[in-house]
């Protein structure tokens, strides 16, 4: 990447003060982490459609295209450090994982949290939406798995669920700054402490001190997938900003998978902050990296990419 875009700077710059603020230690010194706005109103474009589906124990909200009768699927999870529950940012993020991947149906789950759930709850809801969408008519080789942060981290997890049943795994991966290591041990969880618009200089528990992992290990692979063994799993297309704490995450979980004989695709964003994919088409940068999974995504359904369609960015 090139020097970051004027709309790049003005964002991060707004992240950062946002993070900087009283406002964020607040939420996590009550845990309040919010509500789901799986439930509230929220308009798609007319051309798709969103059904809420009742698990019991979680939620979840598939959503479709009207005009297309897509064989694929992504399976989303949402990131929030395994403490926040689905928002209605993550729906947008749903809508543009339909279009890259050329109208597929997208389940995204409204998985249980910490700190009132722990481990494995997460992975459980992950693992009932998977089957789910099977009885659904989407076989393992027919759904990619997307997440963000901790849901990056979730779609790997299952992965290893799935791995230790001895059940099939899904088509491929996105991971979008995923977190993997909730024992923080990456170098860039200090050398970039003080530079991360959106962790920097904090030390609550959605990174540090994180009660999602309750009694169990954390580096159970179910819950760091970083210590785990990779055989086995499908490609993988992995994004991460320098500025991220999260960097070295990204970084031993890539070279960790090639050595095992994974196809992966490590994307390093120059100057990017985490979860930047958020931004949507908003700044170059993040419309890039959607570009880039539509390329991923056309590779695994076996399309063609346009180089000239509206996510090509600059």
């Amino acid at each position: 990447m090139q020097e970051l875009s004027v709309r790049a700077r003005i964002i991060s710059d707004l992240v950062q003060i946002f993070n900087n603020t009283k406002y964020l230690e607040r939420r996590i010194e009550h845990e309040d982490y919010g509500e789901s706005e799986m439930d509230k109103s929220f308009r798609y474009p007319d051309n798709y459609s969103a059904e809420i589906i009742d698990m019991g124990d979680f939620r979840m909200e598939k959503l479709s295209r009207n005009d297309i009768e897509s064989e694929w699927a992504v399976l989303h999870f949402h990131g929030g450090g395994y403490l926040s529950p689905f928002t209605n940012h993550y729906r947008t993020m749903a809508g543009l994982y339909s279009e890259v991947a050329g109208g597929a149906v997208v389940l995204s789950v409204d998985y249980r949290v910490a700190p009132e759930f722990t481990y494995p709850a997460a992975v459980d809801d992950a693992y009932r939406s998977f089957k789910w969408l099977q009885e659904q008519g989407f076989p393992a080789d027919r759904i990619v798995l997307g997440g963000d942060s901790a849901g990056g981290g979730l779609a790997m997890a299952l992965c290893y669920r799935l791995k230790k049943l001895g059940e099939e795994l899904p088509a491929g991966i996105v991971a979008m700054s995923p977190w993997t290591d909730q024992t923080n041990s990456g170098e860039s969880y200090t050398t970039n402490r003080e530079i991360d618009p959106v962790f920097g200089g904090t030390k609550g528990e959605i990174v540090f001190n994180n009660p999602y992992p309750g009694e169990a290990d954390p580096k159970d692979p179910e819950i760091s997938p970083l210590f785990g063994d990779f055989s086995g799993f499908p490609p993988m297309l992995i994004q991460v900003g320098t500025e991220e704490i999260l960097l070295s995450d990204s970084e031993t979980v890539a070279e960790k998978a090639k050595a095992a004989g994974v196809k992966v695709r490590l994307s390093v964003y120059e100057g990017m902050f985490h979860v930047f994919q958020l931004s949507a088409l908003l700044m170059p940068e993040s419309k890039k990296a959607w570009f880039e999974v539509k390329r991923f995504m056309n590779e695994i359904i076996g399309k063609e990419s346009d180089e000239s369609d509206e996510f090509a960015g600059e």
